[in-house]
């Protein structure tokens, strides 16, 4: 069996629980090849020389976790710039918060010729290397390049954007020309491929070879979407282990005369988490009724907190937050609690079990894999209501969910009104539907079919 290779930009010890599905399922594969994990071990160097680190390799179990430090101008410019400032926003639709400053990109092709640098002495003759995200994106050209001839697939796990804002990104032909160094590119849903596919044939004249092979620039590769899952076994074990167990109850007892609805997000501008309370206005302000019963629970844990687009929209939301509560709160009523830190995830199923309704409600969304688990954390026989941004990669697959425009609070209001209103029965035979789906593509299927997909590439 080919030893499995896969570099990301952050690592996790494959071992641990607490490390989630992906690393769970990445740490499977792993394991049975006594494979190798390779990435930025999250130190920043002060005075570092750019394009320079030395390499550290320690053992877990049968793996090999393989790490590099980035100076502070590689990270500046290689993450917090190119990745995070650029890719990021425009990715998800957002060329108004892109910063297109001209030094990034060099750092970040300089960061991505040095991982690929480091890489090149540890792998094998026939390794299959599986590289993810936005950060690595030329990393398979960079080996290619350097010689490196053996299978390389790259996962996406964010939205591939429509041609024309790709085409807003300087230099955008060279990030999508590097994409064909793959001998598999997955992304996350079908839009994603078809975005893919419409820019490659308007502005490199691609070809298509078969119903996944596309050809251009002088190489084929082939194209196909893998939604992503969660761990549902582990999940479910999470849902019922004494710590959610507790959190469900006292969530029940606290608000007995309430129903909640839950969001829980990073704070990002991505994640709509501003639309969803303008939505909760419009319910309490459509919706009468609601007044002292509905209450909305909003947990946006801190996500880069310096970058001035993060700290404006933590302002923003906390005014709208108590906007509501100066609003329609009473003394023994306030309509929304907002949490801005962390939830310890092994409490997130019971929040998740205790709430009538999900809100799921990005702006745009790779896949957004807390939908999947608000699905799993109910109890079938009295299930919630899932709330889903139809901009979210998961709209494709849990159709079941209430679609919704997060750009229309009248309209999302209404759907949440259904949410609250919608018979047992119905919620039943939505919650049945999902959870089959969510079960049958789980993060285990997920790896399993991009390897396959990998392996059939060399055909």
């Amino acid at each position: 069996m080919s030893r499995l290779v896969v570099i990301s930009n952050r690592l996790a010890d494959p071992r641990k629980p607490a490390a989630g599905g992906l690393a769970v399922a990445l740490g499977e594969a792993l394991n049975q090849t006594g494979g190798l994990w390779f990435g930025w071990s999250g130190t920043v160097v002060e005075g570092g020389t750019p394009g320079e680190s030395e390499l550290h390799t320690r053992q877990a179990g049968p793996v090999t976790l393989a790490t590099v430090d980035l100076c502070r101008e590689d990270h500046d410019s290689y993450y917090h710039g190119y990745s995070n400032s650029v890719l990021w926003p425009v990715f998800h639709y957002r060329l108004d918060l892109a910063d297109f400053n001209a030094s990034y990109i060099a750092g970040y092709r300089r960061v991505n010729q040095m991982f690929a640098r480091k890489l090149l002495p540890l792998l094998r003759d026939d390794d299959v290397i599986w590289v993810h995200d936005y950060h690595l994106i030329p990393l398979a050209a960079e080996l290619r390049a350097m010689g490196c001839k053996q299978r390389i697939g790259f996962f996406l796990h964010i939205p591939m954007p429509p041609p024309l804002i790709m085409a807003a990104i300087p230099q955008h032909e060279w990030l999508m020309r590097s994409l064909f160094a793959y001998d598999l590119v997955g992304l996350q849903s079908e839009a994603d491929v078809a975005h893919f596919t419409r820019y490659v044939r308007n502005e490199g004249g691609a070809e298509a070879v078969d119903e996944k092979r596309v050809r251009a620039f002088g190489a084929t590769v082939v194209v196909q979407s893998f939604p992503i899952g969660i761990d549902v076994d582990e999940f479910t074990r999470l849902t019922h282990a004494p710590d959610a167990v507790e959190t469900y109850e006292n969530m029940r007892d606290e608000y007995s005369r309430r129903r909640l609805l839950l969001g829980i997000d990073r704070l990002d501008y991505s994640k709509g988490i501003p639309h969803r309370v303008r939505a909760f206005r419009e319910l309490l302000d459509r919706y009468p009724e609601n007044r002292g019963s509905a209450t909305m629970i909003m947990i946006a844990s801190p996500s880069r907190d310096d970058v001035h687009a993060y700290a404006d929209l933590r302002q923003e939301l906390e005014g709208l937050c108590g906007s509501v509560n100066g609003d329609y709160g009473e003394l023994d009523w306030m309509p929304v609690r907002y949490i801005h830190r962390m939830v310890a995830r092994k409490r997130v199923p019971g929040l998740c079990r205790a709430a009538a309704v999900g809100l799921v409600t990005p702006l745009r969304d790779g896949m957004n894999l807390v939908a999947k688990e608000y699905v799993v954390a109910q109890d079938p026989d009295n299930p919630g209501v899932l709330v889903l941004s139809r901009f979210a990669g998961a709209a494709e697959q849990l159709k079941e969910a209430l679609l919704v425009n997060p750009y229309d609070p009248q309209g999302m209001a209404d759907s949440i009104q259904q949410a609250l209103q919608m018979p047992l029965a119905e919620r039943q035979a939505r919650h049945q539907k999902l959870m089959a789906r969510i079960k049958e593509h789980d993060v285990h299927w997920w790896r399993k079919a991009f390897m396959d997909a990998l392996q059939a590439s060399a055909d």
